[in-house]
């Protein structure tokens, strides 16, 4: 995978489903989430979700945004594995009282 790309995966697992995401939310990567989350939303109702974060590399102002979304919507745990992916969970979650797993 180019590190100028973004992979969206999603998975369910039991009752729960994890949204993965590879590379950059930036520019037309946060504009391909944007349209996949409402593509697939509905398939979140009432399901434990986990946005995983572990490998993205970069997110632009717009890319925040529509992680906030998915947050704010989901209530979403939030993986993340480095220094600077805790930072963006940090800023994903500003101001609300859930946690952030760190997964090494």
């Amino acid at each position: 995978m180019s590190h100028d790309t973004l992979r969206i995966s999603t998975e369910k697992i039991d009752e729960a489903m994890v949204i993965r995401l590879d590379g950059r939310v930036a520019g037309p990567w946060a504009a391909e989430l944007v349209r996949v989350w409402s593509e697939n939303a509905g398939l979140f109702d009432q399901r434990k979700t986990t946005l995983d974060i572990r490998n993205v590399t970069y997110v632009d102002e717009p890319g925040k945004t529509i992680l906030r979304d998915i947050f704010d919507q989901t209530q979403a745990e939030l993986l993340a594995s480095t220094p600077w992916t805790r930072y963006l969970a940090e800023e994903v979650m500003r101001n609300r009282a859930n946690h952030v797993e760190e997964e090494l």
